[in-house]
């Protein structure tokens, strides 16, 4: 896992906004006096940056321009990308396509139709205020294609939860404020949403949420589910659950089985929602006196615990994580389970 590093974080921008600059940049070439070395766009919030034009490219009746993607310090796959934006007429308003390296959406759930460029909402919403400014400015029609590429992204996109939630082809085009905060556990939660809602479109009744890659190999054998049965819910059981638990009842999914380690099962059980070791720790005091042993208390791991109290202290783990669960998923109809593995991925409780 990448660790955040020491001191103030450099933000960085979103694939969106640099399809945002490349699609300016680009309209400049194909309608104005030639594509600039520099272009700024205005955010969601009213931020203005400004981005260096890359890959200039013209020809008739086209324009091309690139904008390489800072993410800043976050471990940002697609850090150092070039986002690429052609432009050329269109039979009628703005359409966009996918080009090398975007994908496309083959799955019900996202917020985009089947068949659509992976191209989401906000950033589509920021390049076409860009075509009707340039429009007005330059005298021209509206009537415009925009074909955003990412050299590699088919490849890079492997890396992400793309294939899980139906993007075939290549990468997202993402961005609600055009920021990348850095190490922000607020793309990941909303991965995990798009998750539950492609998997609920395709009308599985049964996800998984796991700590980890092994505990998921374990759980998705276990029960036969599909990859995108798979939630990658990582450290953020918080974000899982209580996103199912908003679904009104009799929609789709009707049971979700949480695997992990028993360290990240320990602490859901004992009421944790974010697993991660900076944020949420095993009690042990709390576990000696339930146990009634003392050397409990100077345990260093959950693990050290189990190897202290054997077979019987992974079943209450795994009873109390399902209890646990339960109570954010009241109301919602969806029954819980859970497996607790150890570090060789045995299966050591299960609720």
């Amino acid at each position: 896992m990448t660790r955040k590093p020491e001191g103030e974080l450099r933000r960085g921008w979103t694939t969106g906004a640099c399809a945002t600059a490349a699609t300016k940049a680009a309209l400049a070439g194909l309608w104005g006096d030639g594509i600039p070395a520099r272009v700024s766009i205005v955010l969601p919030k009213g931020e203005v940056p400004e981005f260096e034009v890359v890959e200039p490219r013209a020809g008739a009746g086209w324009a091309e321009a690139g904008i390489v993607k800072d993410a800043g310090d976050d471990p940002d796959v697609t850090h150092g990308v070039t986002v690429r934006v052609r432009v050329e007429a269109s039979v009628g308003g703005v359409v966009f396509a996918a080009g090398e390296g975007v994908g496309t959406v083959t799955k019900p759930g996202l917020p985009i139709g089947i068949g659509e460029p992976a191209i989401n909402p906000v950033p589509r919403s920021m390049m076409d205020q860009e075509v009707a400014a340039a429009a007005v400015a330059y005298g021209a029609a509206p009537d415009v294609q925009i074909t955003v590429s990412v050299r590699g992204g088919a490849q890079i996109a492997m890396k992400t939860w793309n294939p899980r939630l139906g993007i075939e082809g290549g990468l997202s085009i993402l961005g609600t404020t055009g920021i990348v905060r850095p190490f922000s556990c607020a793309a990941w939660i909303a991965s995990i949403h798009r998750g539950i809602d492609v998997a609920r479109a395709d009308g599985l009744t049964h996800v998984a949420g796991c700590t980890g890659n092994t505990s998921e190999k374990v759980v998705q054998e276990m029960f036969a589910l599909p990859d995108h049965a798979m939630l990658d819910m990582g450290d953020f059981a918080g974000g899982l659950l209580k996103y199912l638990a908003k679904a009104p009842d009799g929609q789709g999914i009707t049971h979700l089985t949480i695997g992990g380690g028993i360290g990240k099962m320990t602490k859901l059980a004992q009421g944790a929602i974010d697993l991660h070791s900076g944020r949420s720790r095993v009690d042990f005091d709390r576990l000696a006196a339930r146990y009634g042993r003392a050397d409990v208390a100077g345990a260093n791991t959950a693990l050290q615990v189990y190897d202290m109290l054997g077979a019987g202290f992974a079943a209450d783990v795994a009873q109390d994580a399902k209890a646990a669960a339960e109570r954010l998923l009241d109301g919602s109809g969806v029954a819980c389970s859970t497996i607790v593995i150890d570090r060789a991925g045995t299966v050591i409780g299960r609720a």
